[in-house]
């Protein structure tokens, strides 16, 4: 990891306005610069620059981001590639992690030989006349297979040998082409050994074109079916889409996009001529997908195998979406009819065929709605509410927009009762504070320096604290206030009947380098919880200068406001609670009494 406290000083040293500048022409509008969004097509422009917090935002497509993420966006850069060039523009050099430690080693390698690996791929190709009838037996055509630059990775264990100089130079690891067993294996000659063998070669490209990954298909029998290169510094299959660069013009023409499950499904897809396909690699759809996918287009299509597995990957699918709905962005569901797949079904319907399936895709909220209603009796009282307990995490994970109330009122309605008392019941789920927890199972990662810490109930994850579908709260603003001004961490602040969700927030603020700035605190924010950075990012584009663009002085005096009323609110909330038990044991009256001294004063311990 590179120096937290270099990435602050980075983004205190440039200017986001200059940067973002150098590839969209801005005018001033404001506080702010507004500019015509270069992530998607648009007349009028809806892409702001905000000086004072040092990011920016697209109202158009979402887009989002601090200088660091302007240019991972725009020019396809890994993170810290684009730390590297954005300290390269500032005069400044990339320290390294420690002493005696080195950065991680430069990505251009590493791209060269992946580069490598694929003009070997496609020469073997032709060179296969197994390989090629196996293409052909699928419909393929050598233009298609040439515009997804499809390759052969011959048998043996050393195949590649043949196309790099050094095939023991580190890159070639790094890279994921091979493998360095930790113990000999008998059947293996040497340590080194492709990783690719007798397989179908599906290069990955990233946004700027390069390929940073390999799906490999194995010919005729063979597990895996499929073999996708490892975790690499350029390529993460949670971010990754294939096709996604090969289908760009399609996706911008069409504002809408179609995620399927393999690799065939979009080549073939492509071979029909539906080029606005791509596919997940070898994982579920995770929030990253998603969130690439709605920056680009108005409409994602997930379209999955009308199978049990399929509807499985399309639930797995909702959830990661719930987080990212928009009213101005439209997530549909298509399953095909239990005996295709995208493949099948294109080589024997045609684009046409497609076409019209796609006009009967199911919305979001009908898949939602009927996948919970059929795992409940609705004719019982039980199965009603079981009902409300199934969609009460799901609803509460979604954003505060119109379709959340429809899908409230939608439920509502399944189960019988009102919409207000479905929301209270949603209520009682909700710690003041922190979200709601998801139907997913598994737990939020933390770690250290996490300025949140999180927890599990019952198997269900709860979310990030600054939870975007809660009502906001005093815990928020203070939070957002601390967020937007910094330095205002390092007033004495008394944190005695605080939320201890507040009080960590307070303490990890304190903790970042003298003179961050909002893009700062984002940026190390993200690098241990990025969900909640993205949260607080847009609950900083939703203030509207409220706190934002406040005078040092006001600042100090909103927060010192917040910081009673919340005191307040505990306080409050501590004597109900005693007030609940009777009063019987004497400690209880005591505390009680002391309590009510404390609110009536105004002050705190």
């Amino acid at each position: 990891m590179i120096p937290q406290s270099f990435i602050q000083e980075l983004l205190a040293r440039v200017d986001i306005v200059e940067v973002v500048g150098r590839h969209v022409k801005l005018r001033k509008a404001g506080a702010n610069w507004l500019g015509l969004c270069p992530f998607h097509g648009e007349k009028s422009p809806s892409f702001t620059v905000s000086a004072s917090k040092q990011f920016y935002h697209c109202f158009g497509c979402g887009a989002h981001g601090s200088a660091i993420g302007f240019l991972m966006e725009q020019a396809g850069l890994g993170y810290v590639d684009a730390i590297q060039d954005l300290a390269r523009s500032a005069g400044l050099q990339v320290p390294s992690t420690g002493p005696g430690e080195d950065l991680p080693r430069q990505t251009p390698g590493v791209l060269e030989v992946l580069e490598t690996a694929t003009r070997f791929y496609k020469a073997r190709l032709k060179e296969n006349a197994r390989a090629v009838e196996y293409l052909k037996g699928r419909g393929l055509s050598g233009a298609t297979a040439a515009r997804y630059g499809m390759g052969y990775a011959p048998e043996g264990w050393r195949g590649l040998q043949a196309a790099v100089g050094d095939y023991f130079a580190r890159e070639l690891l790094e890279a994921g082409l091979v493998i360095e067993p930790e113990q000999q294996e008998a059947e293996v000659p040497t340590r080194r050994y492709d990783r690719f063998r007798d397989r179908i070669m599906f290069p990955i490209r990233n946004p700027r074109g390069q390929v940073i990954g390999f799906g490999g298909r194995v010919l005729g029998a063979g597990e895996p079916k499929y073999l996708n290169s490892p975790e690499t510094v350029v390529f993460s299959k949670g971010r990754e889409l294939y096709g996604l660069f090969e289908g760009r013009d399609a996706i911008r023409a069409t504002d809408c996009v179609v995620v399927v499950e393999g690799y065939m499904d979009v080549v073939m897809l492509a071979q029909h001529g539906v080029h606005n396909a791509v596919a997940t690699l070898g994982t579920a759809t995770t929030p990253q997908h998603v969130a690439k996918l709605l920056r680009l287009v108005e409409r994602v299509v997930f379209a999955f195998d009308g199978d049990a597995a399929g509807r499985r990957a399309a639930w797995r699918a909702l959830e990661s979406c719930l987080p990212q709905l928009s009213d101005t962005r439209r997530i549909d569901f298509l399953f095909l009819p239990p005996e295709h797949d995208p493949d099948s079904f294109v080589r024997e319907q045609g684009a046409s065929g497609w076409a019209q399936a796609l006009e009967g895709s199911m919305p979001l909220s009908e898949f939602f709605l009927g996948e919970l209603s059929r795992q409940v009796d609705l004719d019982a009282p039980e199965g009603r509410a079981r009902l409300q307990a199934l969609a009460r995490p799901l609803v509460q994970s979604m954003p505060p927009i119109a379709l959340r109330l429809q899908i409230m009122q939608a439920v509502a309605t399944r189960a019988g009762v009102a919409t207000a008392d479905f929301a209270a019941f949603m209520a009682q789920g909700e710690r003041p504070g922190a979200g709601a927890a998801t139907s997913r199972p598994g737990s939020a990662r933390g770690g250290a320096g996490s300025p949140v810490s999180s927890s599990r109930t019952g198997g269900q994850r709860q979310a990030p604290v600054m939870q975007t579908g809660q009502r906001p709260d005093l815990g928020q603003k203070l939070r957002l206030l601390l967020a937007l001004h910094p330095g205002l961490a390092r007033e004495a602040i008394d944190t005695a009947h605080l939320p201890e969700s507040t009080v960590r927030w307070i303490e990890w603020v304190c903790g970042l380098p003298e003179g961050t700035r909002f893009a700062g605190l984002l940026e190390a924010l993200r690098a241990v919880r990025p969900e909640e950075a993205d949260l607080l990012q847009q609950q900083a584009l939703r203030d509207r200068g409220l706190v934002g663009d406040l005078e040092p002085a006001d600042a100090l005096s909103e927060l010192r406001d917040a910081l009673v009323q919340l005191r307040q609110q505990a306080i409050r909330g501590e004597i109900d609670r005693l007030a609940a038990t009777g009063l019987a044991d004497p400690d209880a009256r005591s505390r009680y009494a002391q309590l009510q001294g404390l609110l009536r004063s105004g002050r705190s311990e």
